[in-house]
């Protein structure tokens, strides 16, 4: 069985950063653990997703936890945690590093993956590939935070893959503090959906990305609002095929011939009581306090 380490309040230190870019290439890359990082609990469904296609992967998740939603903060600001954040990772001498939050992957992949000398993906591409693929009629939703809706990103990159589809973005911004709160079976949640949604659910989208990684833990309850005939794009399979493509083309895969037992580890930077119960629910593992 797996083991789950927690720290609480994480400091990106000098130090921290130091000893990250002084670490030497690993000796085994195979055996190097990926690092994924989201703002809160969301990412945990990309490496929920991750941990199933590859299984024999080693695991590092960062929850920024103090600093949860992204959503409404400034490009440079987004840009500047997510720094933080990789560098912390690369002090756990991480082989590929996957942007498990829609906003940083919309607004930072592009400036981290010029400054950082190791793999990085996000899941944007991956998610608006699945909606492309997923439609019939050419029209697709997408519902994300205020920041990633505010981008564009999603429209630009599947209409770069096909110019003909239309595509209707609404941000939420009322999902993610839901899901951080544990409101998922609350009356209120219910109400927000439809207060959000109303509009997309009266187009004839018969495809929608959940753009923020924190909503496919509200997907039954928008399932249930918008109908069976739209189908509901998850980013996170998509990503986690991605990065299995990535890791065999490198040849840095981790497969069933070394003999290894998977390890993740999750760090928050605050919080951690309440993101050990939460993480529990979407991977029940056994997990150990690490102070």
């Amino acid at each position: 069985m797996a083991e789950l380490c927690i720290c609480d309040k994480i400091k990106i230190t000098d130090k921290d950063r130091l000893r990250g870019e002084l670490l030497t290439d690993m000796k085994n890359k195979k055996m190097a653990p990926i690092g994924v990082f989201d703002s809160g609990v969301g990412g945990l469904t990309v490496a929920r997703e991750i941990s199933r296609q590859l299984p024999y992967e080693n695991i590092v998740y960062f929850g920024d936890t103090a600093r949860v939603p992204y959503g409404s903060k400034s490009q440079n600001t987004i840009i500047r945690f997510s720094e933080q954040i990789i560098r912390f990772l690369r002090t756990k001498q991480v082989k590929a590093i996957v942007i498990a939050c829609n906003t940083a992957s919309a607004l930072a992949l592009d400036a981290v993956k010029d400054e950082f000398d190791l793999p990085i993906i996000g899941v944007v591409i991956p998610g608006a590939r699945a909606a492309v693929e997923a439609t019939t009629n050419g029209k697709v939703g997408v519902v994300g935070t205020e920041a990633t809706v505010q981008s564009g990103m999603y429209t630009k990159v599947i209409q770069g893959m096909n110019p003909k589809i239309e595509v209707i973005e609404k941000a939420c911004p009322l999902f993610v503090p839901l899901v951080e709160e544990g409101f998922k079976e609350h009356i209120v949640t219910r109400e927000i959906i439809e207060y959000y949604l109303e509009s997309m659910r009266n187009t004839d989208i018969d495809a929608m990305i959940l753009g923020c990684t924190h909503y496919p833990l509200l997907r039954s309850k928008i399932r249930e609002y918008m109908g069976d005939k739209i189908q509901i794009v998850n980013p996170a399979y998509e990503t986690a095929m991605d990065l299995k493509r990535l890791l065999e083309e490198e040849e840095m895969a981790n497969d069933e011939t070394t003999e290894h037992h998977s390890e993740y580890s999750f760090y928050v930077s605050d919080a951690a009581e309440k993101f050990r119960k939460f993480a529990n629910t979407v991977m029940p593992l056994m997990f150990r306090q690490q102070m």
